[in-house]
């Protein structure tokens, strides 16, 4: 806003292109506006930075009717379809969401927590894998809060998730079971508490095979297309060459199977490729990646349900749901080529 003066209903409305009264509903009865109307709302209040009476009817309740999530990357396929199961819950116990896209920027994650600090939020679920940038300086506790996708590294903050461990021991199995005893991970992470575990069950499963330590290859990665194509170039530059690469997400298989077809190899007849996560991406890759599936949208749900939960009682210790992974089986990978 141009001036100082403070957003008005108005000011909303004009912004969002709908009626004062429309602006009122998104507020108060979101269930009762259509989705792409009450983002255009909760895009305007971010904004104006509109607070005045922006919650009153649930204010006067006692409590705002609102869960703040925040995502570093709304594009994400991960993202969309956890979503889905998060606002089903939520609107199935009369609350409404707000997205904060974070992009990783620390002013954006301050801007969105305001919302928690105007009373706009009452909870909170964190796409991050840490805790919101700033919100120490807004001299403010964090109210109930879940994460999903990736569990936030040394929080007390409660985990609704994947378990990474048995599906990455899972993918590592059916390497094995394929025939391959010489397998990289690519995806290791230091700060990264998802890949950590990932590489657990990578672990788990070689150990229990009694794969020895010099047939198995691991490299750190961002769990981008990019590190996984880096991480296909350093092997090849150490000349230590796999039969199969288990990736940390489908993002670095993708990476590694470009990596590996820019060179001309044939795949899967030269290398196996596994990934995780099963994102529509994977079945449009050549070959078809065989994947790890995420149950995303039951995570979703039993996140806003946790949170509900914590909202309505008092706070227990923190909690961590683990939902099982599927193997899904693909043409990326098979027996490996005697060389």
């Amino acid at each position: 806003m141009p001036n100082s003066a403070p957003a008005t209903i108005e000011d909303v409305a004009r912004i969002a292109e709908v009626s004062i009264a429309t602006v009122s509903r998104a507020i108060h009865t979101p269930d009762k506006v259509a989705k792409t109307t009450r983002q255009r709302v909760n895009q305007a209040i971010a904004i104006t930075g509109y607070t005045t009476n922006a919650m009153a009817r649930s204010l006067r309740m006692g409590r705002s009717n609102m869960i703040l999530i925040l995502a570093p990357d709304i594009g994400d396929p991960n993202f969309s379809s956890t979503l889905i199961g998060l606002e089903n819950e939520a609107r199935a116990h009369g609350y409404g969401v707000l997205i904060g896209h974070t992009q990783n920027d620390p002013e954006r994650g301050l801007e969105y927590l305001k919302f928690l600090s105007s009373g706009q939020a009452t909870g909170l679920v964190l796409f991050t894998g840490h805790e919101p940038f700033g919100h120490q300086v807004l001299g403010q506790r964090l109210p109930p809060s879940v994460a999903v996708f990736e569990p936030v590294f040394g929080s007390k903050i409660s985990y609704v998730g994947v378990d990474d461990v048995a599906g990455a021991r899972k993918a590592a199995e059916h390497l094995l079971s394929s025939g391959h005893r010489s397998i990289a991970f690519i995806g290791d992470s230091k700060t990264r508490l998802g890949h950590q575990r990932r590489r657990q069950g990578f672990d788990k499963a070689l150990d229990a095979a009694r794969i020895p330590p010099n047939q198995r290859f691991v490299l750190e990665g961002e769990g981008t297309i990019e590190s996984g194509r880096l991480a296909v170039e350093q092997l090849f530059m150490r000349d230590q060459l796999p039969t199969a690469f288990m990736c940390v997400n489908d993002a670095t298989a993708v990476g590694v199977i470009n990596g590996l077809t820019a060179r001309g190899y044939d795949l899967p007849h030269d290398f196996s490729v596994i990934g995780f996560d099963d994102v529509p991406q994977a079945t449009y890759v050549n070959p078809a990646l065989t994947t790890i599936r995420q149950p995303r949208t039951a995570i979703g749900r039993q996140a806003m349900a946790l949170l509900i939960k914590s909202l309505s009682e008092r706070p227990a210790e923190r909690e961590e749901i683990l939902l099982m992974p599927d193997l899904i089986v693909r043409g990326s990978v098979t027996g490996p080529v005697k060389r």
